[in-house]
């Protein structure tokens, strides 16, 4: 199905408005009386919402960010299909809205937003998920060995874009997971630093 110029920005801007909702922080306030911004990491995802209230807070959190994502790109994914590029590069747009909202929301100030992990896991349980398969399991495998999240969401997004490429065959889809990756470790600079220098607190 092919849709208008001014039908794409509506479903982005409905994306990027959707996935600007900051679930951890909302629950951590409500459950805990807690701003996620103001301990542990300051980070309002779900490593930092498992901080402060343990894994139920954790995984109510990823939950609810990976539906930021998989909710408006199973959206776009119903509406457009992934027959031809620009159908392929349509999805991919709508998908990045609801994940630029979770990094930048505008109801924080467009600052101190999530670093992308479960949003863009999200958008790719519904684009791609045999690739967001093969994501998880190096995420695991890291995880398991290093005992660090961050490190192991770092390996998981390296290994999105070609993961993308085998699994849908579309070179449009793989070079929209890139522009996912590379926010995603551009987020993570920080923990990058603190793995260079050997601070990164260990899960």
């Amino acid at each position: 199905m092919d849709i208008g110029i001014s039908a794409l920005i509506a479903l982005t801007a409905g994306a990027y408005l959707f996935g600007a909702i900051p679930f951890g922080l909302l629950l951590a306030k409500y459950f805990h009386n807690t701003d996620l911004r103001l301990v542990g990491s300051g980070n309002i995802g779900a490593t930092n919402a498992r901080r402060v209230g343990g894994w139920p807070l954790g995984l109510a959190t990823l939950v609810l960010d990976a539906a930021k994502g998989a909710i408006p790109a199973g959206i776009a994914l119903m509406l457009l299909g992934k027959d031809g590029h620009a159908a392929q590069a349509a999805i991919c747009i709508v998908a990045f809205g609801a994940f630029a909202g979770h990094l930048y929301p505008v109801y924080l100030g467009f600052t101190t937003g999530g670093k992308g992990v479960s949003t863009a896991g999200g958008c790719f349980m519904a684009l791609s998920p045999w690739a967001l398969a093969s994501a998880i399991t190096v995420f695991i495998v890291v995880a398991a060995l290093g005992r660090r999240v961050s490190a192991a969401s770092l390996a998981a997004a390296a290994t999105l874009p070609a993961a993308v490429f085998l699994a849908e065959n579309s070179i449009i889809m793989a070079a929209g997971a890139v522009v996912f990756s590379a926010a995603v470790i551009w987020r993570h600079r920080e923990n990058i630093a603190r793995l260079v220098n050997g601070t990164e607190p260990r899960l």
